[in-house]
């Protein structure tokens, strides 16, 4: 039902045509649904004027209350403001993907004598980077391809600065040791000129030079050289020989294939890079009810490469429900791709392949999404709460631990369990202050309070379960912070850990006067709170953890003679961090400004 004080009419009397950001607002103020526009007026005035061919969408504007927009310079802006205020506020009526730009990436450092390595980052600073890559297994199967052939090195910068002889590596033939000279800079440089060469696709170009190489060094009567040549020759062939069925040149290319059965959609993103395909990932959209595949393939689309790399070439399953998409992509990055729909060879092979690599995706996801709505069930019903699809589909569930060693580094963590699985994007720490170290309760009091007092303001909406680590104590301060607010504490519920802290032990404790309630062992009720409590824990000693590390590295700088916080600023620019630090030798420190070699001396010698 529209807001008393909106006149829909008016409003969309007054639109401009001018592109820009909408949003659809309930009642209570939730925002159902963002888009964007090219012509704001024609866009929102079409969702009032007749019945769409999306029963979701018509579910969606029967729930309008009111609208707001943003005007934006241009369609292009529209389209990153759009995807920000979908990751932000996640509404219910968007097709959702998580967002999961934290994708590996092959480095050769800026150095010299370039280094291989993993990296996960920004591509901004210096090196050369390539990817991405579609997880950590392909970025380190393609460095190993690297040392078997090139024979590049990977070791850290402090231990190639100070190595006086050949490591293991280059004993078993991973690396040509141009930390000890056993190959001059000009040769090392000129393996990793073919290595770019490589994973820019250009093989049979690497492949040549290498053979021009062997022949030169034959006829110079360089045997020794002549036969390090054949065996690259010979290594790089038989990785060839195993990638034959993918190579197609130099193509950089992603695949998304859409698989949809009953409901269920996943989009599988296949990366090529160099014409060497490097893996697939798998995404699961929320909020897909009727969705066709182009709507879900558009969404998907917009949100990844809203601000990640476009490749040259998309191969897809179907085609782009926006057009538009694609150009307005281009506009914002300046990298044009080209859409294929219906590609030949082996394009055609990856596609099929990627659409099978979907289809199994889907269909292992949708067997575990029954035993995860089997076990959210359980749990509903042993709480006595509703049970109907949609009432499981929303419960939502928060979780609260408290961790610290002997006191120090104290931090509280909430996981959040909701449509039936950990939303890692909605966890949060609290770190915890002004309390006497090792005091748990005080601790539980100060975070609850701080979570919930955005209830009580009416700034967010309480759980349906909230799940405290902890037993009669624990639950008797969430009680008293659920009293003090003004909150219903039917919600509360304590894990009590049993005999022996073992799973399948817990009591589960009320703060509402409800009897405690053993479900033992065989209970999948029981398990989903076991994982989730441990979910709550492993993400609070993981935040305690770096937090502590973090206070004892710069007090350990701090504890030195001589240095100062400017120059505790300069070690840790300069080296990268505490442990470029401990690492770097003292001719490293003393190129530090500011430290002379006596400090550099007492530096090397307080970090050992």
């Amino acid at each position: 039902m529209p807001d008393s004080d909106f006149d829909l009419t008016t409003f969309l009397a007054e639109l401009p045509n001018l592109p820009g950001v909408y949003r659809h607002i309930d009642a209570e103020g939730k925002v159902l649904y963002v888009g964007k526009a090219r012509n704001l007026k024609r866009r929102v005035a079409s969702y009032f004027q007749k019945s769409s061919n999306s029963p979701r969408i018509d579910h969606m504007v029967a729930r309008v209350a009111r609208v707001e927009v943003t005007v934006t310079r241009t369609e292009a802006e529209a389209l990153l403001l759009e995807n920000n205020l979908i990751k932000q506020l996640r509404p219910r009526y968007n097709i959702l993907f998580r967002d999961d730009k934290s994708y590996p990436y092959l480095k050769f450092s800026a150095h010299e004598a370039p280094r291989i390595s993993y990296y996960r980052g920004s591509t901004s600073g210096p090196g050369r980077f390539f990817g991405p890559y579609p997880n950590a297994w392909a970025v380190r199967e393609t460095i190993q391809i690297l040392q078997r052939v090139f024979r590049l090195r990977t070791c850290e910068d402090s231990v190639y600065a100070n190595r006086s002889r050949p490591c293991l590596l280059h004993q078993i033939g991973r690396c040509s040791a141009p930390c000890v000279g056993k190959i001059s800079l000009e040769d090392y440089q000129a393996d990793v000129a073919r290595a770019i060469q490589f994973l820019d696709g250009h093989t049979d170009d690497v492949m040549s030079e290498i053979e021009q190489r062997m022949h030169r060094a034959s006829e110079q009567l360089e045997f020794e050289q002549a036969a390090a040549h054949r065996d690259q020759m010979a290594a790089l062939a038989k990785i060839l020989q195993q990638q034959s069925m993918e190579h197609t040149g130099s193509d950089h290319v992603d695949v998304l294939a859409v698989a949809q059965v009953s409901g269920q959609v996943c989009v599988n993103l296949a990366m090529v890079r160099g014409g060497r395909h490097l893996g697939d990932k798998a995404f699961f959209p929320d909020q897909t009810h009727d969705d066709a595949p182009a709507d879900v393939l558009a969404a998907f689309v917009a949100q990844h490469y809203a601000d990640s790399a476009l490749p040259p070439v998309l191969v897809a399953s179907h085609n782009l429900s926006d057009d538009r998409l694609l150009d307005l992509l281009a506009e914002r990055s300046g990298t044009r791709a080209r859409l294929i729909v219906r590609p030949q060879g082996v394009r055609r092979i990856w596609l099929e392949q990627a659409m099978s690599n979907a289809e199994l995706a889907l269909a292992r996801r949708m067997n575990q999404s029954g035993n995860r709505t089997a076990r959210t069930r359980a749990l509903a019903a042993a709480l006595d709460m509703d049970t109907d699809d949609a009432a499981l589909e929303s419960l939502h569930i928060e979780c609260f631990d408290i961790s610290h060693t002997s006191g120090e580094a104290t931090q509280a963590s909430c996981v959040v369990y909701r449509n039936h699985d950990m939303q890692p994007s909605l966890y949060r720490r609290y770190n915890i202050a002004g309390i006497t170290p090792g005091d748990d309760y005080a601790a539980m009091r100060q975070v609850l309070t701080r979570r919930f007092s955005r209830v009580a303001d009416g700034e967010a909406a309480i759980p349906d379960i909230v799940l405290i680590d902890g037993g009669k104590g624990q639950v008797s301060v969430a009680h008293q912070v659920f009293g003090e607010l003004g909150l219903d504490t039917r919600s509360l519920v304590g894990v009590a850990k049993g005999e022996g802290r073992r799973v399948g032990n817990e009591t589960l404790i009320f703060a509402d006067g409800r009897a405690p309630l053993v479900l033992g062992i065989e209970s999948s009720a029981l398990m989903l709170i076991a994982q989730i409590r441990d979910e709550a824990h492993r993400f609070a000693i993981t935040g305690m953890r770096a937090r502590r590390a973090k206070a004892r590295t710069v007090s350990r700088l701090e504890e030195i003679e001589g240095v100062g916080p400017r120059r505790r600023q300069r070690l840790l620019a300069r080296f990268g961090g505490f442990s470029g630090v401990v690492d770097a030798s003292i001719d490293e420190l003393c190129s530090v400004e500011g430290i002379s070699h006596q400090l550099a001396e007492r530096i090397y010698q307080a970090l050992r």
